[in-house]
């Protein structure tokens, strides 16, 4: 199956005043608008994004970056923009969070996992079978999403616990040092 290749990019035929102001941005202070002179003017001579991306060392996806963004707002697209998102909204709401606090403390092997430790990404992929998320959450997320609900992490896997009612009663006293500290225990036979 042969597929036809797509035409190179190009920039849409530039204005004189464009062409006067690209010039000038070449002199700019910031390499930011030098580059994007650069790129839109060897657009502009009909270089590909890719023989543009050899040219000036960088990969061909940031060339085409350029070139929609002048094709969409012309010399606007000129200046860095800011890198903070329009929306900073939480992937998990508050709605969204309080059922993840459930999924936290029962074994993996609840869900169908075969392993006893539970990962914060087998919990991600455990969200999104329950069909507490939409996609599959990376774990750093639902760390994030797990903090906000008010619970650490290390604490919401349950330690190993005696079904023994008098396990506290029956554990030696330890050696307790004489200003509150807990001492430092060493392995008998090492001295320190």
């Amino acid at each position: 199956m042969l597929c036809a290749m797509k035409p190179p990019l190009y920039i849409r035929p530039v204005t004189d005043e464009e062409r006067t102001a690209l010039e000038a941005g070449l002199h700019s202070q910031d390499a930011f608008t030098v580059r994007r002179c650069q790129i839109l003017l060897a657009s502009a001579e009909r270089q590909s994004p890719s023989a543009l991306a050899k040219t000036l060392r960088c990969a061909p996806q940031p060339v085409r970056n350029v070139l929609h963004a002048f094709d969409a707002r012309g010399l606007a697209c000129m200046p860095r923009g800011s890198n903070v998102p329009l929306t900073v909204e939480p992937v998990r709401t508050a709605e969204k969070r309080e059922p993840l606090r459930a999924l936290l403390h029962p074994s993996p092997r609840t869900f169908g996992r075969p392993a006893r430790v539970g990962t914060l990404t087998r919990r991600a992929a455990v969200c999104h079978e329950q069909g507490l998320s939409d996609t599959t959450l990376s774990g750093p997320t639902l760390l994030h999403a797990i903090v906000r609900l008010g619970v650490s992490w290390p604490r919401a896997k349950p330690g190993m616990v005696s079904p023994d009612p008098a396990y506290e009663r029956k554990q030696p006293p330890g050696p307790t040092a004489t200003d509150g500290r807990q001492p430092s225990r060493q392995r008998p036979g090492l001295r320190g």
